[in-house]
């Protein structure tokens, strides 16, 4: 498997791994805003679509066919009228026009991301992949956080192997152990 097929495998992964984090969750759940700014898990989906349509589209040239997110913050939430079902196909529409820049250009294909300024600006398929795999993971690791908050649930999906087996009593107890860690260390 050559650079440009890892680093899309990886971008499919990455994707799962967050849209995923919808599965089981109610539409309060899935939009109620969890921290000080308002992240929520379907708000990082959607903030997600536009930003791979901007990315893999727009940059090099590929219309995106879909809207932009509007006003200010309008892509890092779902509005009352806004149906989960609307932002999935948001996000498959920038999935699928995603993976044609990706298959129809080579890693060195040159771009222009307007936004990052002059010095940083011209980019090639290959870097903004890289960028496209860290920004989406990063935000896929909220909903981790954000998801494990709401129903106790953890890791890639259900059963993931790499979380430990623990019984409620012994993630207490683990919790406790990690707590009184933290006082001792705080008062060393």
């Amino acid at each position: 498997m050559g650079d440009k097929e890892n680093l899309h495998r990886y971008l499919v992964q990455v994707r799962e791994d967050l849209v995923g984090k919808l599965d089981g969750l109610s539409e309060y759940d899935a939009r109620r805003p969890l921290t000080s700014t308002g992240t929520n898990v379907l708000g990082l989906v959607k903030h997600v679509a536009f930003t791979q349509l901007g990315y893999l589209t727009d940059v090099f040239g590929r219309p995106s066919g879909a809207p932009g997110p509007g006003a200010e913050d309008d892509d890092m939430w779902a509005q009352p009228g806004e149906s989960r079902a609307d932002v999935l196909r948001l996000f498959q529409h920038s999935c699928e026009r995603a993976d044609e820049t990706v298959a129809a250009l080579d890693l060195d294909a040159p771009g222009i991301v307007p936004w990052w300024g002059p010095q940083r600006r011209n980019v090639t398929l290959q870097l903004v992949l890289v960028h496209l795999v860290a920004e989406i993971a990063r935000h896929a690791g909220h909903a981790d956080i954000l998801r494990e908050y709401l129903d106790g649930s953890a890791g890639r999906r259900p059963g993931d192997p790499s979380i430990p087996r623990r019984s409620d009593e012994e993630w207490a107890a683990w919790w406790a152990r990690l707590e009184a860690a933290a006082r001792e260390a705080s008062e060393a």
